[in-house]
């Protein structure tokens, strides 16, 4: 959701004379990086279409690794790390996508779907690793509300995933799907003030980060549903809306919290466990565009080849005139060395 700020002033000069005039709010300063490789645009046109990614890591071969977007107006693509698309799944209404790789070594790809304004559901698919072909499985229904943000994680002990839902009500779900045999159970986890969309799971804490867009960042315990607002929107460090959330984890319960402060094109980075603000980013227009009103993320820090040795951050761009909507691929180190003023080499 994209909100500008303004402000209405009147004056009379042979009558009354209304005006209205748009006044960006910028945060703290950030630093520039820049992409080095972008997808292909999405199918749909003039449009707020390219939404979500999700990132799948080939171990064997990190350099073929994988990178699923959603086109909210279309469906699913997957893109090679070249940006090139490799598949499409028709699917009109899916919002945000998240992906877990089983102990079996099967993909699962779950998106939000709203397309029933009133149902919130999960859309489950399989990713072919070789060829990136996406094949639908199962809709789910989750509870009321217009669906929105997904995220999810698999529990290798039971053989099961946990996927949190966060429809536009506010209202969090978490489902627990098991995969051998049948099993599924939703639940309410908890419930926030207004509208929110991005999530990420840390399972090293148990704890469920969600943006509410017009307020901030909050941390849930996954089991007891327990919040606490750890970053609000401060026109500092986020400016509204807060939008995709990724997180890089460093050791027990260390690393980084990112999120799209997407009212003045950056990206927030606090250190865990404390939340500490760290510095904000943009992305800026180099040998690839630039980056503007981001959606979704996606980050993780391991390697992925010789384009990307020490992690791949993904985000979707807003604005990428002149054509449709895509995805920005950018260095994880990059970003890393120059919010710690250390120029990347």
């Amino acid at each position: 959701m994209k909100l500008q700020p303004f402000r209405c002033f009147a004056a009379g000069v042979m009558g009354l004379v209304a005006s209205c005039a748009t006044i960006p709010v910028m945060g703290d300063p950030a630093v520039t990086v820049f992409a080095q490789a972008e997808t292909v645009p999405v199918g749909t046109t003039n449009e707020d279409a390219a939404d979500d990614p999700a990132i799948w890591r080939n171990n064997a071969d990190p350099a073929s690794s994988l990178i699923v977007g959603t086109d909210k107006k279309g469906g699913l693509y997957v893109y090679n790390l070249s940006g090139e698309q490799l598949s499409f799944m028709p699917a009109a209404g899916l919002n945000n996508v998240d992906l877990v790789e089983l102990p079996d070594g099967e993909v699962l790809v779950a998106a939000s779907d709203r397309s029933d304004l009133a149902t919130a559901h999960v859309q489950l698919a399989t990713l072919d690793k070789s060829s990136g072909k996406l094949t639908p499985t199962e809709r789910i229904e989750v509870g009321s509300g217009e669906g929105y943000g997904i995220c999810m994680i698999a529990v290798a002990a039971d053989n099961s995933i946990t996927i949190i839902s966060a429809p536009k009500n506010g209202i969090i779900y978490r489902t627990d799907l098991a995969l051998a045999g049948e099993g599924l159970a939703t639940r309410t986890l908890t419930t926030v003030p207004s509208q929110p969309e991005g999530c990420v799971i840390d399972p090293r804490t148990n704890t469920l980060y969600i943006g509410e867009e017009m307020a901030g960042i909050w941390a849930i315990d996954l089991d007891s549903g327990d919040k606490r607002l750890v970053a609000s929107v401060d026109n500092a460090m986020l400016v509204a809306d807060v939008e995709g959330l990724a997180l890089a984890p460093e050791g027990d319960d260390a690393g980084y919290l990112i999120a799209s402060s997407q009212g003045d094109n950056a990206y927030a980075v606090y250190a865990l466990p404390e939340y500490e603000p760290v510095g904000r980013f943009r992305i800026a227009a180099g040998s690839v565009g630039s980056v503007e009103e981001t959606d979704g993320i996606e980050l993780d820090t391991r390697g992925f080849g010789p384009q990307f040795p020490a992690g791949l951050f993904v985000a979707q761009d807003g604005i990428n005139p002149p054509r449709a909507q895509n995805f920005k691929l950018v260095r994880w180190d990059e970003i890393i060395a120059r919010l710690k003023g250390s120029p990347q080499n």
